[in-house]
């Protein structure tokens, strides 16, 4: 029975290493959280790539203290698998976050997935104002502060946010932002990136860009919602 706890201990102590880099992968990213099978797969791989860079910082380790003529280091300690375990963690939240390794992959034609979560997560890592649509038919026009992960749950924060009715922007007055449930929103558009010069010179064009419709990209342009003939109402 002892030698099962101590197996069971030492089993533990191997694999604790990959549960903090997968921790902090998932408290890092908008990656929901699997399912605790899943969980003890992901900890496996993440700990063969903790192993793999242990075993490299061991052998350099070795080579510099032979030359130096000084202790080699030992990195079997649990602190500096865990230290280890913590860069590992941090360098694949950073990868998922920026879309860097797939976007070397899609140049290279190996693939065409993004590092996102989804087509939703993806849509807003492109700053843009966006119009809301509700569901009792109302508009409402703002800067994204925040927004949620998923389509599912969550709540949008706007900055400057404003009632959108036919073709023109009435300001909420006193209001700086504005809080609306995902389960409020039927769908949301997306302004094209020249909404800066537009909004200076009075005169949209070619502003709507996009529609994410329950998280899922589509095409549609509401009938009275012409680009070229917007204009914006001075609060």
């Amino acid at each position: 029975m002892e030698t099962v706890s101590a197996n069971i201990i030492e089993l533990l102590e191997y694999l604790l290493p990959g549960f903090v880099a997968a921790w902090i992968f998932y408290a890092l990213t908008s990656y929901r959280k699997p399912s605790q099978f899943e969980r003890v797969v992901q900890a496996l791989i993440f700990t063969i790539f903790i192993q793999s860079a242990i075993f490299l910082l061991e052998e350099l380790s070795a080579v510099i203290c032979d030359k130096l003529e000084i202790e080699p280091f030992q990195a079997a300690d649990v602190t500096w698998s865990v230290f280890i375990s913590v860069l590992i963690g941090l360098a694949f939240s950073f990868f998922a976050n920026n879309d860097y390794f797939h976007a070397a992959l899609r140049f290279l034609r190996i693939t065409k997935e993004s590092s996102y979560p989804s087509e939703w997560y993806s849509a807003f890592t492109e700053p843009s104002y966006v119009v809301l649509h509700l569901q009792d038919e109302r508009r409402v026009h703002g800067w994204p502060r925040e927004w949620p992960s998923s389509p599912d749950s969550g709540h949008f924060l706007l900055n400057e946010p404003c009632w959108l009715s036919g073709t023109e922007l009435i300001p909420i007055a006193n209001v700086e932002h504005l809080v609306v449930s995902v389960h409020d929103v039927r769908w949301l558009e997306y302004m094209d990136d020249s909404w800066k010069n537009n909004l200076e010179l009075e005169k949209p064009n070619n502003l709507w860009r996009r529609l994410i419709c329950q998280g899922k990209p589509q095409t549609h342009r509401h009938q009275d919602q012409n680009p070229q003939e917007m204009e914006f109402r001075e609060g």
